[in-house]
């Protein structure tokens, strides 16, 4: 096991670097001014270039990649251009709301997706079985600010039930009324999983109750909701392990949407404001947090599948 997570975690230095050449080329090359946020009425020409002199914007691209790379290493990511404050900071503020609303979608996706996926395949083709169905492919299909939309009509402004927007009321610091505004972030961002989830775990546990063991189970007496939930769940809950490390990036990007609509404070919502005001300092480590969620999340991702696994353990 140990050997594993340093051999991931080793593997994870080259991705890194990788992923922030591509970022960084693709930041610098695309359309958009950084200098635009320092610029005044009164400022002319010579201004303005000396401000992309102060910044190092006229250095050749790959001195700009070398001098932020050397600063990252430094634990220096730099300052906004937009509001000048330490990029470090920011994200520091942003991160646990953003870490919070993704890991409750996560553990509600499993929970739902889990006890749906498990009653649709013990009703396989009758009526509940067949609803989960059309509701898991709607699930998948359906965009996810299409159906943020559709929840703040409803629930926010015909039935007046849920804020929102914001984490929490202003004036207000009970558990509930954060409960209350993270209801529909949470389900805009689980909705995706939940229907994944379930069609795995029915396609799984259908496959397990045609296995030989079950048959065995079944004719020395054992009812079938005993067999299910003692030992075809252990083994058809394994594809969900996989599905964890495959839904993160998906994760990732809706938060990025899922904060914008609803005002969420966090990771996904900064990251929205810096690309478009072309704060080009905090994009950049934005693209690096997240692509380190991604991997360590791979990473715990192989773990737990080495643990629940015997067999992937001993080929580790």
């Amino acid at each position: 096991m140990r050997r594993l997570i340093v051999k991931r975690m080793l593997q994870t230095i080259p991705m890194l670097i990788a992923i922030s050449i591509v970022s960084f080329l693709l930041i610098k090359l695309a359309p958009g001014d950084p200098v635009q946020a320092y610029i005044t009425p009164e400022m002319g020409p010579t201004d303005i270039e000396r401000i992309r002199e102060n910044l190092g914007l006229n250095d050749p691209i790959h001195i700009q990649y070398i001098r932020w790379l050397k600063n990252v290493l430094k634990g220096d990511l730099g300052y906004s251009l937009v509001n000048h404050r330490p990029v470090l900071i920011q994200i520091k503020e942003r991160l646990p709301a953003t870490i919070g609303l993704m890991s409750t979608s996560l553990i509600f996706s499993m929970i739902v997706g889990i006890i749906v996926g498990l009653l649709s395949a013990a009703n396989q083709n009758k009526l509940f079985d067949r609803i989960v169905t059309l509701i898991s492919y709607l699930g998948i299909s359906i965009p996810s600010f299409w159906f943020a939309m559709m929840l703040i009509f409803l629930l926010s402004l015909k039935l007046k039930l849920l804020p929102s927007i914001g984490m929490r009321t202003i004036g207000v610091h009970s558990t509930w009324d954060l409960i209350k505004h993270a209801i529909m972030p949470t389900l805009v961002l689980s909705i995706q999983n939940i229907a994944v989830i379930a069609r795995y775990i029915r396609s799984s546990t259908i496959s397990q109750l045609k296995e030989d063991y079950v048959i065995v189970q079944l004719a020395a007496g054992a009812s079938r909701n005993e067999i299910l939930y003692k030992y075809v769940l252990k083994n058809a809950i394994l594809p969900v392990i996989t599905i964890l490390g495959m839904s993160l990036p998906s994760l990732v990007s809706g938060a990025f949407i899922t904060e914008s609509i609803f005002g969420w404070p966090g990771m996904g919502q900064l990251g929205v404001t810096a690309i478009f005001s072309y704060d080009y300092p905090l994009i950049m480590a934005i693209t690096m947090f997240s692509s380190l969620i991604l991997i360590l999340g791979n990473l715990l991702s192989d773990v737990l599948y080495s643990v629940v696994d015997p067999r992937i353990k001993e080929l580790n």
